[in-house]
């Protein structure tokens, strides 16, 4: 092999893609043991570690965190979306401007059946767009600032007795709407107890099942 073929071939190596971080977060000790409300996706806690790990940057105030739950995508969902904002400050003050983090915990129930494309059932375009998946993903990409992150909170379903993720989908639909794939967080439903994980599985999700996934995403904008 000659010199330019290795520099190239060490070129091509450097710019290989790395696989993304997964991180796994786990109760503290201190952290309540419950599981999450029926409808929710995520346990309390983990709700407090998303305020502490995203809304906050040294230096700058807190910002509001609005956590939505999403449970269908036909015509009209935002009517029917429950929503509920985190106050930026300890006094309930709002800050001016847009949101810098949405967290929508999608239930397993409103994803496709077998790992399904999430794409809008409305060929006629642009009206199309505002349907389904991609419609929630581009009106979610609007609310954010440049800086702003979207945060996907669900988990893996069960379709005639089989796994089925839905994160591939999810992640390509979002990419589409102009967010760029930062983060894998695994949420245990469980917690410590000695060298074990004692499971607090949510309701209505498959047997075994102990955990819940947090897609990150942040916004891309030409701004």
């Amino acid at each position: 092999m000659t010199n330019s073929q290795h520099h190239r071939n060490s070129s091509r190596k450097c710019h290989t893609s790395r696989p993304l971080p997964t991180t796994i977060w786990l109760p503290g000790p201190d952290d309540p043991k419950n599981a999450p409300e029926p409808g929710d996706v995520l346990p309390s806690w983990a709700i407090d570690k998303i305020r502490a790990e995203f809304t906050h940057r040294p230096g700058h105030r807190l910002s509001p965190l609005i956590r939505m739950h999403v449970r269908d995508t036909e015509p009209g969902m935002d009517a029917r979306t429950r929503c509920v904002t985190y106050p930026d400050t300890p006094d309930g003050e709002t800050a001016a401007g847009r949101a810098k983090v949405l967290l929508a915990e999608l239930h397993p129930d409103t994803l496709p059946a077998g790992g399904g494309e999430l794409l809008a059932t409305d060929d006629t375009m642009p009206a199309g767009m505002e349907n389904g998946w991609p419609g929630f993903f581009h009106r979610a990409h609007r609310l954010l600032p440049s800086d702003g992150l979207l945060l996907l909170a669900t988990r893996q379903r069960r379709d005639a007795g089989r796994l089925t993720e839905p994160l591939g989908s999810l992640i390509a639909t979002a990419r589409t709407a102009g967010f760029r794939y930062l983060q894998h967080i695994v949420i245990i439903h469980g917690h410590l107890a000695g060298d074990r994980i004692m499971p607090t599985p949510p309701e209505g999700a498959p047997p075994g099942l102990i955990h819940s996934d947090l897609i990150v995403l942040s916004a891309i904008t030409s701004a």
